[in-house]
């Protein structure tokens, strides 16, 4: 029972921390995918968190996706160390813990919390002005095939002689915890070198999450080198307006919600990430409806919660991803200031002063980057950079946001990572009125045939893409066709010539359990129920005692029909 039970402990944990912290032809279009058309300059690829770091001996250090092995019994080492390791941080903390909820005294155990933990993120940690520790960086062996990269041609040749290029082939790795200010002023050295090296008076450039970040600080920093030497920017997942899964985390928007645990769920097992006995999706359902979970939690809830949000959350934060300033970019503008009094105190407060080199270059990202990220894009649009970006939907978010209502591709909002679409929520379509007034205006043909999205109040609504059903951490085929054109293609490349057929599309996963590309379709109002879930905000939210009466009957009938079923299975 205990394994299950810390093996159950880790799934859950390591889903907040993952999901905290990857068909038809098309018509006929005026622009092709690279792989067809052949691009004449080369397209630098940057991603988010995936790239593993390692310490100055190459020893791989402790990194975001190793943290389910360490809740976990089954993988522990010979000595046993990692399976005992979360009891021991526990019994260290029981009396700090005692002491607070008995005297009301919890600075012990906020400083003994971050203590502990930072233990077991030790080495991943950045020191208190943001740097990197124990030499943590890039394995020689990305080192060496950049250098390799930006120093070599790579290009290929037709029979005629002509020179192209192809994709995957100029990635620019990064550490991904760093300033994204820092990080770009190292892109810029690697896009200088690419050009030497090939001889090409441009690059293209596709950007994905975390990435996002670094390539605005380009363009905020570096707006004369981009106009000159870039053609053509694509963003697929876009966190740099904001993160809810990461902003809200860390700024007291809480809110445990059964139902989003449930869609969360039910929305990995999709994917094929892992999957959860539809038993387990009921009996949560049934404690929630029923109010067994509100009865049991609401009492401590009041008693205590608010007691330790501030302190866990500081604690927690500095100890795992918060010395991250990449991270910190991912915090909406609204956002900002509260999260940075959650984790530092309020002006004056020790960890200000302990973390003053940190907070420095988190408050000049917000000054230079964070602020300004219309204006940026804008001002690089307007010196001839063509730019396009993707954005998915059709997943839960986080379900300990509190918005985790909004229509989001699992990690952001669309409203975000579209750079300001107009949406309705998971539980509610645009209204009737809302489209009426939009078409009546002249912007009917923006809004998605699911009535979720109306893309006309993008930052750039003819060069803004929607693909619904694909999660945030999905690349599919069709995503980076169409990013490849948007960096690479001579002409601007628009909702109206790309290779989608359609500004609103839906992906299908072929077969989650097996590395398939899956399909792409138009989007119409037949094929675009794509969730894993339903949503009904009466069944959730009911308001009247007799709606609440028939919903908690109802989920308990279910989790007995399930529960019979399993015992006589």
């Amino acid at each position: 029972m205990k394994n299950v039970l810390k093996k159950s402990v880790s799934i859950i944990l390591a889903l907040i921390m993952l999901v905290a912290l990857s068909a038809p032809a098309f018509a006929a279009d005026t622009t092709q995918w690279i792989s067809q058309s052949r691009s004449d300059i080369p397209v630098i690829r940057i991603s988010g968190d995936g790239e593993k770091l390692v310490d100055a001996n190459g020893n791989k250090v402790f990194h975001y996706k190793d943290f389910a092995s360490i809740l976990d019994s089954d993988e522990e080492e010979e000595d046993g160390e990692d399976g005992e390791m979360l009891e021991s941080v526990a019994n260290i903390l029981m009396p700090f813990l005692i002491d607070g909820l008995l005297n009301d005294n919890w600075d012990p155990y906020y400083k003994n919390l971050q203590t502990e933990i930072s233990e077991l993120f030790e080495n991943s940690l950045l020191d208190k002005d943001g740097n990197p520790q124990y030499g943590t960086g890039l394995r020689q062996e990305r080192i060496d095939k950049m250098n390799k990269t930006r120093h070599n041609d790579q290009a290929w040749y037709t029979s005629e002689g002509v020179k192209y290029y192809v994709q995957d082939r100029y990635w620019f790795y990064y550490d991904w915890r760093l300033d994204p200010i820092e990080s770009a002023g190292v892109f810029k050295a690697f896009v200088d070198d690419i050009l030497k090296s090939t001889g090409c008076k441009q690059v293209g450039v596709i950007a994905s999450c975390l990435g996002t970040n670094v390539i605005t600080a380009y363009l905020a920093v570096y707006p004369e080198h981009a106009a000159q030497y870039i053609r053509g920017v694509a963003f697929d997942g876009s966190v740099v307006g904001g993160a809810e899964m990461l902003s809200e985390a860390i700024s007291g928007k809480f809110n445990v919600d059964a139902a989003a645990i449930n869609r969360t769920l039910k929305d990995c097992g999709a994917i094929g990430m892992f999957n959860i006995d539809g038993f387990i999706n009921t009996t949560i359902e049934m404690l929630d409806r029923t109010g067994v979970l509100d009865a049991v939690i609401g009492k401590t809830k009041d008693w205590i919660y608010y007691k330790l949000v501030e302190g866990v959350t500081s604690a927690l934060a500095l100890s795992t991803f918060y010395t991250w300033p990449n991270y910190w970019a991912c915090v909406s503008p609204e956002d900002y200031d509260t999260a940075k009094n959650y984790v530092f105190g309020p002006e004056g407060s020790e960890k200000r002063t302990e973390y003053a080199g940190l907070i420095a270059k988190l408050d000049n990202y917000n000054e230079v980057v964070r602020q300004r990220i219309p204006e940026i894009l804008k001002t690089t649009v307007e010196n001839g950079v063509n730019f396009g970006a993707i954005s998915k939907y059709g997943f839960q978010t986080l379900p300990i946001c509190e918005t985790n209502y909004l229509v989001s591709d699992q990690f952001a909002s669309v409203g975000r990572s579209s750079f300001g679409a107009t949406t309705g929520t998971i539980y509610n379509d645009l209204t009737d009125d809302y489209i009426a007034s939009r078409v009546e205006a002249g912007f009917g043909k923006y809004i998605s045939p699911d009535k979720q999205i109306d893309a006309s109040t993008c930052l750039f609504p003819n060069s803004t893409w929607f693909i619904k059903g694909s999660s945030h951490s999905n690349w599919s085929d069709w995503e980076l066709r169409l990013l490849y054109d948007i960096a690479s293609s001579k002409e601007k490349v628009t909702i109206y010539n790309s290779c989608w057929p359609s500004q609103f599309v839906v992906y299908k996963y072929t077969n989650p359990d097996e590395d398939t590309q899956g399909s792409l379709e138009v989007m119409t109002t037949e094929n675009c129920d794509t969730e894993n879930w339903e949503a009904e905000e009466k069944l959730d939210n009911p308001t009247d005692k007799y709606g609440k009466i028939f919903v908690a009957l109802s989920a308990f009938l279910s989790w007995l029909v399930e529960l019979f079923a399993k015992i006589f299975k």
